[in-house]
Protein backbone atom coordinates (compact mmCIF):
# COMPACT_ATOMS: atom_id res chain seq x y z
CA UNK A 1 0.00 0.00 0.00
CA UNK A 2 1.11 3.59 -0.53
CA UNK A 3 2.98 5.69 1.97
CA UNK A 4 -0.10 7.80 2.62
CA UNK A 5 -1.93 4.66 3.69
CA UNK A 6 -0.65 4.67 7.25
CA UNK A 7 -2.16 1.69 9.04
CA UNK A 8 -4.14 2.82 12.05
CA UNK A 9 -3.74 1.29 15.48
CA UNK A 10 -6.29 1.38 18.28
CA UNK A 11 -6.24 0.40 21.91
CA UNK A 12 -9.91 -0.10 22.71
CA UNK A 13 -10.46 -2.82 25.29
CA UNK A 14 -11.66 -5.97 23.58
CA UNK A 15 -12.52 -9.58 24.28
CA UNK A 16 -12.46 -12.72 22.14
CA UNK A 17 -15.76 -13.47 20.42
CA UNK A 18 -16.95 -16.16 18.08
CA UNK A 19 -14.91 -16.45 14.91
CA UNK A 20 -12.08 -14.04 14.26
CA UNK A 21 -13.77 -10.86 15.43
CA UNK A 22 -13.16 -9.04 18.69
CA UNK A 23 -15.91 -7.51 20.76
CA UNK A 24 -14.98 -3.88 21.36
CA UNK A 25 -16.13 -2.16 24.54
CA UNK A 26 -17.09 1.53 24.31
CA UNK A 27 -19.54 3.84 26.11
CA UNK A 28 -22.41 2.61 23.90
CA UNK A 29 -22.18 -0.92 25.29
CA UNK A 30 -20.03 -0.91 28.42
CA UNK A 31 -22.93 -1.03 30.91
CA UNK A 32 -24.53 -3.98 29.13
CA UNK A 33 -21.19 -5.77 28.95
CA UNK A 34 -20.59 -5.19 32.65
CA UNK A 35 -23.98 -6.66 33.55
CA UNK A 36 -23.47 -9.72 31.38
CA UNK A 37 -19.98 -10.12 32.86
CA UNK A 38 -21.57 -10.58 36.30
CA UNK A 39 -22.54 -14.12 35.29
CA UNK A 40 -22.78 -16.54 37.07
CA UNK A 41 -23.71 -13.98 39.75
CA UNK A 42 -26.58 -12.42 37.83
CA UNK A 43 -29.32 -10.85 39.97
CA UNK A 44 -31.76 -13.28 38.31
CA UNK A 45 -31.57 -16.49 36.29
CA UNK A 46 -32.92 -14.54 33.30
CA UNK A 47 -31.30 -11.49 31.67
CA UNK A 48 -32.79 -9.57 28.75
CA UNK A 49 -30.36 -7.91 26.31
CA UNK A 50 -32.09 -5.04 24.49
CA UNK A 51 -30.80 -3.00 21.59
CA UNK A 52 -31.66 -1.62 18.16
CA UNK A 53 -30.71 -3.45 14.96
CA UNK A 54 -26.98 -3.30 14.37
CA UNK A 55 -26.08 -2.71 18.02
CA UNK A 56 -24.29 -6.04 18.45
CA UNK A 57 -26.77 -8.11 20.48
CA UNK A 58 -25.99 -11.33 18.65
CA UNK A 59 -22.26 -10.70 18.91
CA UNK A 60 -22.42 -10.14 22.67
CA UNK A 61 -24.66 -13.19 23.06
CA UNK A 62 -21.98 -15.18 21.21
CA UNK A 63 -19.38 -13.91 23.67
CA UNK A 64 -21.56 -15.15 26.54
CA UNK A 65 -22.05 -18.46 24.78
CA UNK A 66 -18.28 -18.91 24.56
CA UNK A 67 -18.10 -18.43 28.33
CA UNK A 68 -21.05 -20.62 29.29
CA UNK A 69 -21.35 -23.23 26.55
CA UNK A 70 -24.96 -22.12 26.13
CA UNK A 71 -27.21 -23.38 23.38
CA UNK A 72 -28.62 -20.70 21.05
CA UNK A 73 -32.20 -21.03 19.81
CA UNK A 74 -34.92 -19.00 18.11
CA UNK A 75 -38.26 -18.40 19.90
CA UNK A 76 -40.27 -20.84 17.70
CA UNK A 77 -38.14 -23.69 19.09
CA UNK A 78 -39.72 -23.23 22.50
CA UNK A 79 -42.62 -25.52 23.35
CA UNK A 80 -43.49 -27.42 26.49
CA UNK A 81 -42.13 -30.77 25.28
CA UNK A 82 -38.77 -29.26 24.30
CA UNK A 83 -38.11 -27.41 27.55
CA UNK A 84 -36.11 -30.08 29.44
CA UNK A 85 -33.82 -30.61 26.45
CA UNK A 86 -33.29 -26.86 25.96
CA UNK A 87 -31.88 -26.55 29.46
CA UNK A 88 -29.55 -29.54 29.34
CA UNK A 89 -26.43 -27.34 29.20
CA UNK A 90 -27.56 -25.16 32.08
CA UNK A 91 -27.39 -22.03 29.92
CA UNK A 92 -29.52 -20.89 26.99
CA UNK A 93 -29.62 -17.96 24.56
CA UNK A 94 -32.98 -17.05 23.02
CA UNK A 95 -32.29 -14.84 20.00
CA UNK A 96 -34.53 -12.05 18.73
CA UNK A 97 -37.55 -12.53 20.99
CA UNK A 98 -40.46 -12.78 20.66
CA UNK A 99 -40.10 -13.96 17.06
CA UNK A 100 -42.97 -14.47 14.64
CA UNK A 101 -44.78 -16.80 16.99
CA UNK A 102 -44.26 -17.64 20.63
CA UNK A 103 -45.64 -20.57 22.63
CA UNK A 104 -46.38 -18.51 25.72
CA UNK A 105 -47.22 -21.48 27.93
CA UNK A 106 -44.04 -23.24 26.81
CA UNK A 107 -41.98 -20.10 27.42
CA UNK A 108 -43.44 -19.72 30.90
CA UNK A 109 -42.64 -23.37 31.64
CA UNK A 110 -39.08 -22.77 30.41
CA UNK A 111 -38.57 -19.84 32.78
CA UNK A 112 -39.99 -21.80 35.71
CA UNK A 113 -37.82 -24.83 35.07
CA UNK A 114 -34.73 -22.65 34.63
CA UNK A 115 -35.36 -21.15 38.06
CA UNK A 116 -35.82 -24.60 39.61
CA UNK A 117 -32.64 -25.92 37.99
CA UNK A 118 -30.66 -22.70 38.56
CA UNK A 119 -30.05 -22.48 34.80
CA UNK A 120 -29.27 -19.17 33.10
CA UNK A 121 -31.16 -17.69 30.15
CA UNK A 122 -30.04 -14.72 28.04
CA UNK A 123 -32.80 -13.26 25.85
CA UNK A 124 -32.00 -10.82 23.04
CA UNK A 125 -34.70 -8.48 21.78
CA UNK A 126 -35.24 -5.15 20.07
CA UNK A 127 -37.88 -3.97 22.51
CA UNK A 128 -38.92 -4.64 26.10
CA UNK A 129 -41.36 -7.49 26.84
CA UNK A 130 -44.27 -5.06 27.24
CA UNK A 131 -44.08 -4.56 23.48
CA UNK A 132 -44.13 -8.25 22.59
CA UNK A 133 -47.92 -8.59 22.58
CA UNK A 134 -47.91 -11.31 25.23
CA UNK A 135 -51.36 -12.36 26.46
CA UNK A 136 -50.38 -14.65 29.35
CA UNK A 137 -50.31 -12.46 32.50
CA UNK A 138 -47.96 -14.73 34.46
CA UNK A 139 -45.43 -14.71 31.61
CA UNK A 140 -45.41 -10.96 31.14
CA UNK A 141 -45.08 -10.53 34.91
CA UNK A 142 -42.09 -12.85 35.00
CA UNK A 143 -40.40 -11.10 32.07
CA UNK A 144 -41.04 -7.63 33.49
CA UNK A 145 -39.18 -8.69 36.64
CA UNK A 146 -36.08 -9.77 34.68
CA UNK A 147 -33.10 -7.38 34.71
CA UNK A 148 -32.30 -5.64 31.41
CA UNK A 149 -28.94 -4.97 29.77
CA UNK A 150 -29.38 -2.11 27.28
CA UNK A 151 -27.18 -1.68 24.22
CA UNK A 152 -27.18 1.71 22.54
CA UNK A 153 -26.73 2.33 18.84
CA UNK A 154 -23.03 2.03 17.95
CA UNK A 155 -21.15 5.22 18.78
CA UNK A 156 -18.33 6.70 16.69
CA UNK A 157 -15.68 5.13 18.90
CA UNK A 158 -17.11 1.66 18.41
CA UNK A 159 -17.69 2.01 14.67
CA UNK A 160 -14.21 3.43 14.16
CA UNK A 161 -12.64 0.58 16.10
CA UNK A 162 -14.65 -2.02 14.19
CA UNK A 163 -13.68 -0.50 10.82
CA UNK A 164 -9.99 -0.46 11.72
CA UNK A 165 -10.15 -4.03 13.06
CA UNK A 166 -11.95 -5.30 9.97
CA UNK A 167 -9.44 -3.68 7.63
CA UNK A 168 -6.55 -5.05 9.70
CA UNK A 169 -8.05 -8.56 9.62
CA UNK A 170 -7.92 -8.36 5.83
CA UNK A 171 -4.38 -6.93 5.90
CA UNK A 172 -5.55 -3.67 4.35
CA UNK A 173 -3.67 -0.55 5.43
CA UNK A 174 -5.94 2.49 5.70
CA UNK A 175 -5.27 6.04 6.79
CA UNK A 176 -7.28 8.11 9.21
CA UNK A 177 -8.86 10.17 6.44
CA UNK A 178 -10.32 7.04 4.85
CA UNK A 179 -11.79 5.74 8.10
CA UNK A 180 -13.21 9.18 9.01
CA UNK A 181 -14.78 9.54 5.55
CA UNK A 182 -16.52 6.16 5.81
CA UNK A 183 -17.54 6.74 9.41
CA UNK A 184 -19.33 9.97 8.51
CA UNK A 185 -21.33 8.41 5.65
CA UNK A 186 -22.03 4.73 6.41
CA UNK A 187 -25.13 3.36 8.14
CA UNK A 188 -24.76 3.33 11.93
CA UNK A 189 -24.75 -0.45 12.21
CA UNK A 190 -22.00 -2.97 12.93
CA UNK A 191 -23.16 -5.29 10.17
CA UNK A 192 -22.94 -2.42 7.71
CA UNK A 193 -19.28 -1.97 8.65
CA UNK A 194 -18.59 -5.65 7.96
CA UNK A 195 -20.40 -5.51 4.61
CA UNK A 196 -18.67 -2.30 3.57
CA UNK A 197 -15.15 -3.49 4.37
CA UNK A 198 -15.82 -6.80 2.61
CA UNK A 199 -16.97 -4.95 -0.51
CA UNK A 200 -13.97 -2.61 -0.46
CA UNK A 201 -11.66 -5.61 -0.14
CA UNK A 202 -13.41 -7.45 -2.99
CA UNK A 203 -13.23 -4.44 -5.29
CA UNK A 204 -9.60 -3.71 -4.42
CA UNK A 205 -8.60 -7.28 -5.27
CA UNK A 206 -10.69 -7.29 -8.42
CA UNK A 207 -9.27 -3.97 -9.65
CA UNK A 208 -5.80 -4.46 -8.12
CA UNK A 209 -6.29 -1.07 -6.53
CA UNK A 210 -4.86 0.60 -3.47
CA UNK A 211 -7.41 1.38 -0.75
CA UNK A 212 -7.20 5.14 -0.55
CA UNK A 213 -9.88 7.55 0.59
CA UNK A 214 -10.90 8.22 -3.01
CA UNK A 215 -11.16 4.50 -3.76
CA UNK A 216 -13.21 3.83 -0.60
CA UNK A 217 -15.44 6.81 -1.44
CA UNK A 218 -16.05 5.41 -4.92
CA UNK A 219 -16.99 1.99 -3.57
CA UNK A 220 -19.32 3.51 -0.99
CA UNK A 221 -20.90 5.67 -3.67
CA UNK A 222 -21.43 2.65 -5.93
CA UNK A 223 -23.33 0.75 -3.27
CA UNK A 224 -26.92 1.07 -4.32
CA UNK A 225 -28.19 -2.44 -3.53
CA UNK A 226 -30.26 -2.44 -0.31
CA UNK A 227 -29.09 -6.00 0.24
CA UNK A 228 -25.47 -5.05 0.89
CA UNK A 229 -26.19 -3.22 4.08
CA UNK A 230 -28.36 -6.05 5.40
CA UNK A 231 -30.05 -5.31 8.71
CA UNK A 232 -28.10 -6.81 11.59
CA UNK A 233 -30.30 -9.07 13.63
CA UNK A 234 -28.03 -8.64 16.61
Amino acid sequence: MGTEGRQLAFDLPHRPASGRDDFLVTPSNEKAVALIDLWPNWPSHVLILLGPPGSGKSHLAAVWRETTGARIIAPPEIHKESVPDLLQKGALVIEDAPGERLDEAGFFHLLNLAREQKASILITARQAPLGWGIALPDLISRLKAAPVAQLGAPDDELLRGVLVKLFADRQIAVDEATVSYLLARMPRELDAARSLVAEIDRRALEERAEVTRNFAARVLGDITSPGLFAEDEG
